[in-house]
């Protein structure tokens, strides 16, 4: 991947990882054009964005989304695609099937999928000679019912799925009645791991690690996606996560969700093969794109303080903090975090902020979904009947 890509389109533009992404680009030189389906995505008000480009929602029209996204490339002279979000399944498949004139920065789709398939990814961690947490595939009513009578000592989850939506942890036998596992639509159980919850976010190329961010999620909406992070280092998680990427031969951004025991041992839970919020740690634009497009040696985050939205810290920390009695940690952590939208001479994607949650509401409302949900509806991809 030649240092010299000066033409960068950066997908899913909706996600404040894009927009971080894109303003680390822009200031490392680079001309930044963004791409998503929302009329009026936060990132497309930075002044990293070049121009903004409305494309089809690549979950409901995948051909359309690739010819699109061909188009575009063409005409903006692009060098290199990043996506940041579960896009990266539809620009797989289309690299696959056409001969695309940039490079994708991502593996291909039979690797992406190995690694967002929750069992795979166990599977595949197991053949690197990782430690790994009990892990069942669950394709049937019968498999579901050899693991009932211990339910209490299990997670439940989609084999595809994000932000850990439809999770059952440690569930009660009859809460297992509203999994109804096929092999359409596999769930895996997982054996419950005591121990520190630790998120990791990472890029490599051809197997080499090149960044790597460790974060704790201390407040997040519902069950799953982060809202408040704060910095780690663990040495023993930096290791397993080059083992990966070394293993897998990894180009692109790739993230897991990780358990360290008390007794030293790190454990993989699953794979996302996007960015996260580990993202956000990064704030130097010319080392992290030396060292991400270039030859620049791996880069190590330059951020220590906690990294919030203070937005969806009211929409969700602030409910939840008066459901559960947390109102002074709440309040400690809106003195103590980061504004991650907030960018030196860029504040248009804060005041965007309202815009885009509009938008976000009518798709919730219409569809009588959440607003997670809403979020992500026409991007998400559930295996490969999904755009293939």
């Amino acid at each position: 991947m030649p240092g010299a890509d000066k033409t960068v389109l950066v997908t899913g533009a909706r996600a404040p990882v894009a927009l971080h992404l894109a303003r680390l680009l822009d200031g490392a030189g680079r001309r930044v054009i963004l791409a998503d389906t929302p009329a009026r995505p936060i990132a497309a008000a930075s002044k990293a964005c070049a121009r903004y480009h409305h494309l089809p929602p690549p979950r409901f029209e995948p051909e359309a989304y690739a010819e699109a996204v061909e188009a575009l490339v063409r005409a903006e002279g692009i060098d290199l695609v990043i996506p940041t979000c579960e896009e990266v399944f539809y620009l797989a498949l289309a690299w696959h099937g056409r001969a695309m004139p940039a490079a994708l920065f991502a593996p291909g789709i039979d690797l992406l999928a190995e690694v967002h398939n929750k069992h795979a990814f166990i599977r595949l961690a197991e053949r690197l000679g990782l430690a790994v947490p009990e892990t069942t595939l669950l394709s049937s009513p019968d498999d579901l019912e050899t693991v009932r009578s211990r339910s209490r000592e299990w997670v439940f989850k989609p084999v595809w799925s994000r932000f850990a939506s439809h999770v059952f942890l440690r569930p009660t036998p009859d809460f297992l009645d509203a999994i109804t596992p096929s092999p359409a639509m596999p769930w895996v159980a997982q054996r419950f791991i005591d121990g520190d919850e630790i998120s990791a976010y990472a890029v490599a190329r051809a197997g080499k690690l090149k960044a790597l961010a460790l974060y704790r999620s201390l407040h997040r909406a519902g069950k799953g996606a982060g809202i408040f992070f704060e910095r780690v280092e663990d040495r023993a998680v930096h290791e397993l996560v080059e083992r990966i990427v070394a293993g897998t031969s990894w180009t692109g951004q790739i993230s897991f969700d990780l358990m360290h025991e008390a007794d030293g041992r790190v454990l993989p839970l699953e794979c996302n093969p996007r960015a996260v919020s580990g993202l956000h740690f990064f704030r130097d634009p010319g080392r992290f794109a030396d060292a991400v497009l270039g030859d620049g040696p791996e880069v190590r985050p330059d951020v220590t303080a906690p990294q919030t939205v203070r937005l969806a810290m009211w929409i969700y920390g602030l409910p939840a903090a008066l459901r559960s009695g947390g109102l002074d940690r709440f309040r400690k952590a809106m003195r103590d975090g980061q504004e991650l939208l907030d960018w030196p001479g860029d504040p248009a994607p804060v005041k965007a902020q309202w815009a885009v949650l509009t938008e976000i509401a009518g798709v919730a409302w219409r569809q009588r979904i959440s607003l997670q949900a809403a979020s992500t509806r026409d991007i998400e991809w559930n295996g490969p009947g999904d755009g293939s």
